[in-house]
């Protein structure tokens, strides 16, 4: 998720921007060390608030011998994802007629779409069209951003593309938090509510550096459906990002490679830190998603904590061999 930073006193934003948690995090080893210990500790004796709603699993069956992911290349991002999705079963496998779906891009940071902070407009656009055909009764895009709302999903191109493609576009101080039965770290924290009460979701990352994970990709992107006080987080990132994964199972995940950030991430802001790969892939499962989208950064996944953690958890798998790459169009 990512994304200058709004009052702190808005309810449906995080307490402190993603910047800030990398700075504080970075301050000393030793401050960071006792983070960690306490951090475990706060871990270990939370649990669940008592009554809170299960969070949905919104997977549907997968087809016997059927691609777990395919990717899409081509200078047209609309097309990449129309390929991906085609390779998969095609939209309607996953969207059925009156059903609503949520779709979470990353809109994270007061970025233009040519400095890969935020998932291309192009791509939500057109999976918004794509819910719509297959007869969606509503699809909703949102995301809990970091820098100002209005600005992020103004900048990024996404508020204006998902809007023409039938859209409701939700930014964050619209939206309502409600309670989760979530486990670990995010344990306590509140999630928006039309996360809660889609039919469908479809996560939407952008493939990008970050200063932590070193990647942010699709169980990252879960951050920007949490409310105040996600930040810490961080503080074990690769526990958590899989303990994420764990509760968020979405319909489908898209990574898009447009263009991806290699460096200074989460936010960026030089393009000389971004490259255009012009890909796209989609796939039902996450763990081999996030996989493929590290590798557009030239990352090796087996070296990433949270994709290994989340594999050992059972999440889904890493093997690149296991992603149906369509080629360039």
């Amino acid at each position: 998720m990512a994304p200058g930073a709004a009052a702190m006193t808005d309810p449906h934003r995080p307490d402190v921007s993603r910047r800030e948690a990398l700075l504080r995090l970075s301050s000393t080893a030793v401050a960071a060390a006792a983070v960690g210990i306490g951090a475990l500790a706060f871990h270990n004796r939370r649990t669940a608030a008592p009554g809170a709603p299960a969070v949905p699993d919104w997977r549907v069956p997968p087809v016997p011998g059927g691609p777990l992911a395919a990717a899409a290349r081509g200078a047209d991002p609309a097309a990449n994802v129309r390929r991906a999705l085609a390779a998969l079963g095609g939209i309607e496998r996953f969207v059925a007629r009156g059903e609503s779906v949520l779709v979470k891009p990353n809109l994270g940071w007061d970025r233009l779409p040519e400095q890969a902070a935020n998932t291309d407009p192009e791509v939500v656009a057109e999976l918004v069209r794509q819910c719509r055909a297959a007869g969606a009764s509503r699809v909703v895009v949102t995301d809990i951003s970091c820098n100002d709302p209005r600005r992020c999903f103004a900048r990024s191109g996404v508020a204006a593309a998902a809007t023409a493609a039938g859209a409701d576009v939700i930014v964050a101080g619209s939206l309502r938090m409600v309670p989760a039965a979530l486990a670990g770290f995010a344990s306590g924290l509140e999630v928006i509510d039309e996360l809660l009460k889609a039919d469908r979701v479809i996560n939407v990352p952008v493939a990008k550096h970050h200063s932590l994970s070193r990647v942010t990709v699709g169980m990252k992107n879960w951050f920007g459906v949490l409310g105040t006080g996600r930040n810490r987080l961080h503080q074990s990132i690769d526990r958590a990002l899989a303990e994420l994964g764990a509760s968020f199972r979405p319909t489908l995940t898209v990574v898009d490679a447009t263009r991806v950030l290699l460096a200074n991430g989460p936010q960026g802001g030089s393009l000389a830190d971004v490259r255009d790969v012009n890909a796209v892939a989609a796939g039902i499962d996450p763990v081999l998603c996030d996989a493929w989208g590290a590798a557009q950064l030239g990352l090796d996944p087996r070296l990433l904590g949270f994709i290994q953690e989340a594999e050992q958890r059972g999440l889904g798998r890493s093997d690149l061999a296991l992603v149906e790459e369509l080629g360039t169009a």
